[in-house]
């Protein structure tokens, strides 16, 4: 694609972002994050786009003119349809704005329907397996740190911590990093459907260590927990698509869903460490009675980040050789197995 394809597809992605109209700050402030981080690669001001698309959004019939292929169109449509269903499944906004888009876009209904029906099926596969409390809303991040008194075990409550998980040590060592090799292993493929499924695999991961410890989780507080990290699920997604597509690595999509394994890049191993630090970071969260608050949290995910990316490079092989297993029409299976 051209650098105008190129900015037209990163548009349509940004609009995506704020379709549903409930992205908080930090959600917002995430997104912004990625735009400031990829302007330079995208060779055009792409944070100056974030703030034009914040303050109002751009002319869809516009943006897609700047569109010359039906590779590029499909590529924008998924690339929206990812954005959608980062954090959670497609709310009614954002349904309403796919159909708009793939209606402005010219796209054929089968394949537009075939594509938002992958990603349905991958979010309901981590985000429908329990339900969400406060639907429609966004609990804070000082309820994710300072929940221990609604709602852990009796244990936790009256100040006395076992700090014992059901899942042995080992199992939870390998959980761990059986999620960080197969969110790497995705992160190397071509198809689009590969990224949206790194997200709920990391949700998943969470819930499965607060569980562990006897914690009544859900989705939402999982998915909480995330972004009190200062990790942005939006944004998050937003920066492996844009990463690869700026760096060409994304195959043809439409309908054929990719070209095969794609090249090693540095994002899968930035992927792998973002995955390992989260669930580490949960794992003493949840071991530690839920005490942590959210500074605490936050700076020893970004401690045990750069601790993780020094990991990375030692698992390569074992990555390479799981992206070559994985069937990206079964991924909603693959999450809902995690």
């Amino acid at each position: 694609m051209n650098a105008q394809e190129t900015r037209s597809v990163l548009t349509i992605a940004l609009v995506a972002a704020f379709a549903d109209g409930l992205k908080d700050d930090r959600e917002r402030a995430a997104v912004k994050r990625v735009a400031d981080a990829l302007g330079p690669e995208a060779g055009f001001d792409l944070p100056a786009l974030y703030r034009d698309v914040l303050v109002a959004k751009p002319d869809l019939a516009q943006v897609v003119a700047g569109l010359q292929s039906d590779e590029s169109r499909q590529l924008a449509y998924e690339m929206a349809v990812g954005v959608c269903d980062a954090d959670g499944v497609q709310s009614p906004a954002e349904r309403e704005f796919l159909r708009t888009l793939a209606a402005a876009l010219g796209l054929d209904r089968a394949k537009a329907a075939a594509a938002s029906d992958a990603a349905e099926d991958v979010a309901n596969a981590a985000f429908g397996a329990a339900p969400a409390s406060g639907a429609g809303t966004t609990p804070t991040g000082a309820a994710v740190a300072g929940a221990a008194a609604a709602d852990a075990p009796a244990s936790v409550a009256t100040g006395t911590l076992t700090g014992r998980a059901s899942m042995p040590d080992a199992e939870m060592d390998k959980t761990i990093l059986n999620a960080s090799i197969t969110n790497a292993a995705l992160e190397l493929l071509p198809e689009s459907i590969a990224s949206m499924a790194i997200i709920p695999l990391q949700v998943r991961l969470v819930y499965r260590i607060g569980k562990s410890y006897g914690y009544p989780m859900d989705m939402s507080h999982a998915k909480d927990f995330i972004a009190t990290l200062g990790v942005g699920l939006t944004g998050q997604y937003l920066e492996q698509f844009g990463r690869k597509l700026l760096g060409g690595l994304l195959g043809g999509l439409g309908g054929g869903l990719g070209r095969g394994l794609g090249r090693q890049a540095a994002s899968s191993g930035l992927t792998f460490a973002t995955t390992y630090a989260m669930g580490r970071v949960a794992q003493r969260y949840y071991e530690g009675g839920r005490t942590l608050d959210a500074a605490t949290l936050k700076q020893t995910f970004t401690e045990l980040l750069g601790e993780a990316r020094g990991l990375a490079p030692g698992y390569r092989t074992q990555i390479e050789q799981k992206a070559g297993t994985i069937d990206v029409k079964s991924l909603a299976s693959l999450v809902r197995q995690a």
